[in-house]
């Protein structure tokens, strides 16, 4: 065993200080949004209002992205956010897609799952790439759009003035001390937010005893990339192990401590070392090794009731803590970021009214339930928090090796899209029923191949191409042929300064028009949507449907779009 620690291979870049023009320690410059905290979630909220040119001021309080393991899986639907976000090349290209996993007990098999993967599908369900790599695509995308997004290192805010019209901040940096004033605060400032302190706001839910230390390790394994899971394993009797392959040789484990044992003391390397060694041997893994990092967390199931208190809205970590299984939290904070982007953008350009943003926090808060739902569910599977939970996961482990049926109890349920099902933005129900099959409203995009025409050329592409940060109308039929009061109806939006665009989705291959076009060469789609020449559906700006007509019905479709805007 090697006991010397090696440096993760990955170098960060440090970022100076910097201060801006100040007239009696206030910038002279009073900012439209200041989004608090460089994460995920953070550069994710700031790229996404640079996509609608809303100029933002992003303060880090650190000089570089983060350093340890944190984050470590992206989901398909991350992925999607991402890749409109126009960071999605360092993701596939470096990240590693797996698509299922396995489970043992002690040193049997007892399940082995996969994740939606079909014929259909543009991006993997999953990706593995470390937090640090995550937030340097993210950084490097952030800082390709430096005309919008001002990324302000080792700012740290010391003070929050909050009003009806906007706070003022009080900042501490090397170089000097100084104040903002901002009309709207995204608080991405992860689970210690000073933000939601400063404001007397406080989490609620659950918090979990059990622990887990947290291990970095550089293993060269052709082993591949899934998800493994081991309970009550031989190497480390009476607890729970998982293990995941990163990029670059790094690989994350996960192991539960035992009750009695002292936190402090489990992290240290003299214990950790020897429980790492027993359970790659236990695996078959007897190759050179060397730690890099270790850590410690335990599970939470928390959230705000509300994710909006006036101009500071809450986003990420900051908003709630999720339980790690299922891989929830970094991906939820991105959803997060992704409703929040567009709908601040319309307030602040004023082509929505600021009640748009109460829909945020519904929809965030009715999704942070259903991934703690699920959450807590996994939760207590993987760390029983009683005998009787620890009885019944003794039983379902002891049969699910002999009887298949009972290993569905073991899925660690990933994460995957939210629909929006109870949004106050969900438009014509009754309209919407009358469809056997497709994305309800609330739903994101079911992915499909089709054959783009865009702009005289053509190529292979997939549905989701067709979306942009605007309303779009999808409108099926026979060859592209699209009705006039679609058309007129994306003039009278445009007009208003909406961004809306009408796209054509053809059962045959005809001659493209002024619009974008999709065919569907797979003869997939239609049936896929239940559409018929005809069809609507009307997609919001982060992707998920806001209506559905089976027949053109621009008069409803216009409605729905000022429902959403409150105009």
């Amino acid at each position: 065993m090697n006991q010397e620690f090696a440096p993760y291979p990955f170098t960060a870049k440090s970022h100076p200080a910097t201060l801006p023009p100040l007239q009696d320690d206030l910038e002279r410059r009073r900012h439209p949004v200041v989004v608090v905290g460089g994460g995920p979630v953070g550069y994710c909220a700031a790229l996404g209002l640079a996509n609608h040119g809303v100029p933002v001021v992003l303060l880090e309080a650190d000089d570089s992205v983060c350093f340890g393991s944190r984050a470590i899986c992206i989901s398909r639907r991350s992925l999607e956010i991402i890749e409109r976000l126009g960071a999605l090349e360092g993701f596939l290209k470096t990240g590693l897609p797996w698509t299922g996993g396995r489970s043992y007990y002690r040193d049997t098999e007892v399940l082995h799952f996969k994740m939606p993967v079909d014929e259909n599908q543009k991006l993997p369900p999953m990706v593995n790439l470390a937090q640090y790599s995550i937030e340097q695509f993210l950084l490097d995308a952030a800082e390709a759009r430096s005309d919008l997004i001002d990324i302000r290192w080792q700012t740290r805010v010391t003070a929050i003035d909050a009003s009806a019209d906007g706070a003022r901040l009080s900042l501490s940096t090397p170089e000097g001390d100084y104040q903002l004033d901002t009309d709207w605060v995204v608080a991405a400032d992860g689970g210690r937010s000073f933000l939601r302190e400063s404001l007397g706001l406080q989490l609620k839910g659950t918090s979990y005893e059990g622990r887990y230390v947290i291990v970095d390790i550089l293993l060269d394994s052709a082993r591949p990339t899934e998800r493994l899971a081991y309970f009550d394993p031989p190497c480390n009797p009476g607890s729970t192990v998982l293990v995941h392959k990163q990029p670059n040789n790094v690989w994350r484990i996960d192991y539960q401590l035992r009750d009695g044992e002292d936190p402090d003391e489990a992290i240290k390397p003299e214990n950790v070392i020897p429980r790492v060694h027993s359970l790659l041997e236990m695996m078959g893994e007897r190759g050179e090794w060397k730690p890099i990092w270790t850590g410690i967390y335990k599970a939470n199931a928390l959230t705000l009731e509300s994710y909006r208190h006036g101009r500071v809205l809450f986003a990420g970590d900051a908003a709630h803590l999720v339980p790690i299984f299922g891989v929830r939290g970094a991906n939820s904070g991105i959803d997060d970021a992704d409703n929040l982007a567009w709908k601040l953008a319309f307030v602040i350009k004023g082509l929505a009214a600021e009640q748009l943003l109460d829909s945020y926090s519904d929809e965030r808060v009715a999704a942070t339930h259903e991934n703690l739902s699920y959450g807590t569910k996994s939760t207590e599977f993987m760390a029983p928090p009683s005998f009787a939970f620890e009885l019944m996961r003794r039983a379902v482990l002891s049969l699910a090796a002999k009887h298949p049926v009972v290993s569905s109890l073991i899925n660690p349920r990933q994460t995957s899209a939210i629909t929006y099902a109870d949004s106050p933005l969900n438009a014509a129900p009754q309209r919407s029923a009358e469809f056997k099959s497709g994305p309800v409203p609330g739903a994101v995009l079911s992915e499909c191949p089709l054959t783009i025409t865009r702009d005289g050329k053509t190529r292979e592409g997939h549905l989701t191409d067709l979306t942009a940060p605007c309303f779009t109308a999808l409108h099926f039929s026979e060859g592209g042929d699209v009705p006039q009061e679609l058309l007129d109806l994306q003039c009278s939006m445009r007009a208003d300064g909406v961004p809306f665009a009408v796209v054509a989705l053809t059962r045959q291959h005809g001659e493209a028009g002024s619009v974008v076009q999709g065919w569907d060469h797979t003869g997939r789609l239609f049936s896929m949507y239940d559409a018929m020449p005809g069809t609507v559906y009307l997609v919001r700006p982060d992707g998920h449907v806001l209506g559905r007509w089976k027949e053109t019905n621009a008069v409803e479709a216009a409605a729905a779009v000022r429902h959403t805007l409150h105009r």
